[in-house]
C-alpha cells in the first residue's frame, strides 16, 4: 500500500489512537494515495465521534439517538444508503468519511472502506474482548418486497467470502454493481471473518442489494448473541 505522509496525516492518525484508547469504540486512520478514509465504529451502538474530520464541511448524522449514531460520506450515494442499513440493522453506530479518486471511478473507495471498516470491526473486537460468551455463529434472512437475501456468519478468524447477489445493471446510482459484493468480500478479509451472503430472489437490484446489507446486519446481530457463559466459542481456545 502506497502511503502518501504530510502533517494532517500524522494529526488524523494520532488522534484517531489516542481517542481509541480512551473510549469503548475503535477508530481507523487509512490514507494511500487513492483515498483518505476515517471510520469510527462501536460494536455496541452509543455515542461515537471523530476528534478532527477530514471532510470539507460539518454534516449532521442520519441518526443521532442515544442508542446509535450514523454518519456516512463515502462520496458515493449508494455506498452511504448500504453502509447505513447495515450500521442500523446491526445495532453499530458508525461514522465514515472518505475523500477518494472519484475522478477515476468508485473502485478505490469503496474497496478501501470496505478495507477499512473491517480493520475497525477486528479492532473492536480483539480490543474489547468481544468474543466470550457469543454465539459466534449467525444467520439471517431480510426481505424487501419481492426480494430476499440470506447471510450466515462465522467470527472466525478465518477471513473468506462468497458473495452472489445476481446483480444485472452495470450502475445503481453513482455505483457500479460489480463493486457491491467487492466491498462485502474487502470487509471480510480484514474484519477476519467468514461470510456466505446470497440473494436468493429478486426482480429490482436496488433491492436486492439492500435486502443483502440487511441480512448480513441480521447475522452479525445474531453472531454477537450472548450465550450465558464466558467461554471463547472454539475448540482451539482462542478466536481472532
Amino acid at each position: 500500500m502506497s502511503v502518501k505522509k504530510h502533517k494532517l496525516d500524522d494529526d488524523v492518525a494520532s488522534s484517531a489512537e489516542d481517542i481509541t484508547a480512551k473510549h469503548s469504540y475503535s477508530i481507523i486512520s487509512r490514507i494511500t494515495n487513492e483515498t483518505k478514509i476515517q471510520i469510527a465504529l462501536s460494536l455496541k451502538g452509543g455515542h461515537i465521534s471523530i476528534p478532527n474530520s477530514i471532510l470539507m464541511k460539518t454534516y449532521e448524522p442520519a441518526t443521532d439517538s442515544k442508542a446509535q449514531v450514523i454518519s456516512i460520506h463515502s462520496g458515493v450515494g449508494f455506498l452511504d444508503h448500504m453502509l447505513h442499513a447495515l450500521a442500523k440493522h446491526s445495532g453499530w453506530s458508525l461514522i465514515v468519511e472518505c475523500i477518494g479518486d472519484l475522478h477515476i471511478d468508485d473502485h478505490h473507495t469503496c474497496e478501501d472502506i470496505g478495507i477499512a471498516l473491517g480493520e475497525a470491526f477486528h479492532e473492536c473486537v480483539t480490543k474489547q474482548n468481544l468474543l466470550r460468551g457469543v454465539k459466534r455463529f449467525g444467520s439471517g434472512y431480510a426481505p424487501l418486497d419481492e426480494a430476499l437475501s440470506r447471510a450466515v456468519v462465522d467470527l472466525s478468524n478465518r477471513p473468506f467470502a462468497v458473495v452472489n447477489l445476481g446483480l444485472k445493471r452495470e450502475k445503481i446510482g453513482d455505483m457500479s454493481c460489480e463493486m457491491i459484493p467487492h466491498v462485502i468480500e474487502s470487509f471480510a478479509t480484514s474484519a477476519r471473518v467468514t461470510l456466505h451472503v446470497d440473494c436468493i430472489r429478486g426482480e429490482n437490484d436496488h433491492h436486492r442489494s439492500e435486502s443483502a446489507f440487511k441480512a448480513l446486519a441480521v447475522a452479525m446481530r445474531d453472531a454477537f448473541t450472548k450465550t450465558g457463559g464466558n467461554e471463547v466459542p472454539s475448540t482451539k481456545g482462542v478466536l481472532m
